[in-house]
């Protein structure tokens, strides 16, 4: 009931901004884009990990560990997974989304790599062990959730700006475009992701049903995520200074054109009135 009173509310009564409105047609051009399949890709392992780990975390721990009550400490995944999105964004908006979606890749494939050595029969069966691996991984998750969306829009937004202006549009027109495609992306890039809220605990239970083990499913997540390292390096990490995708604000270049061209009329003007007291 709720959720379809606030689905009225919202059909109803939002004040759609007119100049952001744009019709499926103009939209769905995006789907043709490479890099939207790329980011979706990268997505799906970040935030489609979060609410696949999310919904099968305590079915996965209940099989491997009967004898925890699991029910007390499940939560905490998802809500640490929660929060760490949020401060993945921040973190990017400082140090560049590539390099902190590179890095975050790093350590989802090396939990995913400790957690065969925490699971009963390939490794130690200590649920603390694994408990905190699995924290380790929401964690990563949700920071890859904040740091992928950051890239997402950046990227877009580079390169619909580039082509537009490449296809002899105005900056207006590049603008407008830059602005559809990248909104479009978004919206299609998220529902790719939340794919994997079905994917990963189907994974898992098809793992168990074949073989008692979730270790067939976690090697595909790990071959899954070092797929994910290699993408994020080779297509944006490797040639982001070629293709300008971590290009800085154009304010910020203005300060340090305008900062640079005053130290040089400084410097100039130092060196004159050192000739003028040496009587040169």
């Amino acid at each position: 009931p709720l959720l379809l009173l606030a689905t009225l509310a919202a059909f109803f009564g939002m004040n759609d901004i007119a100049s952001s409105k744009a019709s499926i047609a103009s939209q769905l051009p995006v789907l043709k884009r490479f890099h939207l399949w790329l980011l979706s890709l990268l997505y799906l392992a970040t935030f489609g990990s979060f609410i696949g780990f999310s919904a099968g975390f305590a079915m996965l721990s209940k099989t491997q560990f009967p004898d925890v009550n699991i029910l007390h400490l499940a939560f905490f995944g998802p809500l640490i997974g929660a929060l760490a999105r949020s401060a993945g964004g921040m973190i990017s908006d400082k140090l560049g989304g590539v390099r902190v979606t590179l890095i975050n890749f790093v350590f989802m494939a090396l939990f995913s790599a400790l957690i065969f050595l925490t699971l009963p029969g390939s490794g130690s069966g200590s649920f603390v062990a694994f408990y905190l691996v699995f924290m380790g991984l929401f964690l990563t998750a949700g920071l890859g959730s904040g740091s992928t969306f950051q890239m997402i829009a950046i990227i877009f937004r580079q390169i619909t700006l580039d082509r537009v202006k490449k296809q002899g549009g105005t900056d207006e027109q590049a603008q407008h475009e830059a602005v559809t495609e990248t909104a479009a992306a978004l919206g299609f890039i998220s529902a790719i992701g939340a794919v994997g809220g079905f994917f990963i605990p189907k994974a898992f239970g098809t793992s168990l049903a074949m073989t008692g083990s979730p270790v067939g499913a976690m090697k595909v997540f790990l071959v899954f995520y070092i797929v994910c390292v290699l993408v994020t390096w080779l297509v944006y990490g490797r040639k982001s200074d070629k293709t300008r995708i971590t290009t800085r604000p154009k304010q910020e270049k203005c300060h340090e054109q305008t900062v640079g061209s005053l130290s040089l009329f400084q410097n100039k003007g130092g060196q004159l009135r050192q000739r003028a007291r040496a009587g040169i």
